[in-house]
């Protein structure tokens, strides 16, 4: 019986040691940090590509090829102004064009033609067949014609601009696209007058169309100047919209604008969406939260049973792990999980 009871005492006493298992495998990597938030402020979705297209100079519209919420190239045709007026202008311009290069052509033959006779009468002052005077006078003539042909040159290369020129302001009465986008807002009917000039009052617009590019959607949120120091390039965000609460979208701060706002007491940041999606839309609310260092979980002392570190059933080991990682001798036996979980919970 003594003997017996070394032999248990042994088994109980000697061998049932305490090891640390530090070998582990992940079984939740998403689980193994944890972001805190160093700071929560609300904002609005903007464009950072938006414009009001309008026309380059006044006129009325006679036709508008869009609809509020199609999607446009660049370049593409938006509305066309009355063009009566640049038109005759154009074509008067052209007839000017025209007139000064005949008129050019004709400088050029008479010049020509002084240049021969005064080469005649310098062959015939030698033989005294014409007077001095005559001479003289062929040249004058002949320089007079020269200097004329120049001149109409100068003509002819002012009357090419304003014919180019009003080329250019018929051309300014076809409204284009200057980038892709959506329309978001029509703000002239056809039949209205436009004029870039005109800033109120009447029945005069000074736009068409707002103009918003989808790819540049980015978050405007307004920061306590307080808590500004929390902020800095290139910062985490998570944004969550206002109208999908459950939609958790990854961002990152684009800068920190460099003033602030006295009256609000406030600093202007922008955040970037990593993330399109057509669900996004402009002055849409949102909410932003900086994410700051990431954090590790504490580590919790687990008992497992001896027999997953490869010793005896009955024997018991102590693991330090993490709440997501479990000895690797554990891996593949749930039974035994389970049961050393209830044993070993905290």
């Amino acid at each position: 019986m003594v003997v017996a009871a070394l032999v248990i005492s042994y088994f109980f006493l000697v061998r049932a040691k305490i090891i640390t298992v530090v070998e582990a495998i992940s079984v939740a990597p998403s689980a193994v940090q944890t972001v805190s938030a160093v700071l929560q402020a609300s904002g609005y979705v903007t464009a950072e590509r938006e414009a009001t297209v309008s026309a380059q100079i006044a006129g009325m519209l006679t036709d508008i090829y869009f609809q509020e919420g199609e999607y446009l190239h660049r370049g593409q045709i938006l509305a066309r102004l009355d063009d009566s007026a640049t038109l005759a202008m154009l074509r008067q311009a052209r007839a000017q064009m025209l007139a000064a290069e005949a008129l050019l052509q004709q400088y050029r033959v008479q010049w020509a033609q002084a240049r021969r006779d005064l080469a005649r009468y310098q062959a015939l002052i030698g033989e005294h067949l014409v007077s001095v005077q005559a001479l003289q006078q062929a040249h004058t003539q002949a320089v007079s014609l020269g200097a004329q042909v120049l001149s109409q040159r100068r003509q002819v290369g002012v009357t090419r601009a304003q014919f180019e020129a009003a080329q250019v302001k018929q051309s300014y009465t076809v409204v284009r696209t200057p980038f892709s986008g959506v329309v978001v807002d029509k703000t002239a009917q056809m039949g209205e007058m436009i004029s870039p000039f005109f800033g109120g009052g009447g029945f005069t617009q000074t736009g068409i169309a707002t103009l918003v590019d989808m790819n540049s959607l980015e978050v405007d949120v307004d920061v306590n100047e307080a808590y500004i120091d929390r902020v800095h390039a290139n910062q985490p965000v998570v944004a969550v919209l206002d109208a999908y609460p459950n939609w958790r979208i990854r961002a990152h701060v684009i800068a920190i604008v460099p003033t602030a706002n006295k009256s609000k007491a406030t600093v202007r940041v922008r955040v970037a969406l990593e993330s399109k999606d057509p669900r996004i839309l402009p002055q849409m609310g949102c909410a932003c939260r900086f994410c700051g260092a990431r954090t590790r979980r504490n580590l919790r002392p687990r008992t497992f049973p001896r027999a997953w570190c490869g010793r005896r059933p009955r024997a018991w080991c102590t693991a330090a792990v993490t709440p997501w990682c479990l000895p690797s001798r554990m891996a593949g036996r749930g039974r035994a999980a389970s049961r050393s979980d209830r044993l070993a919970r905290v």
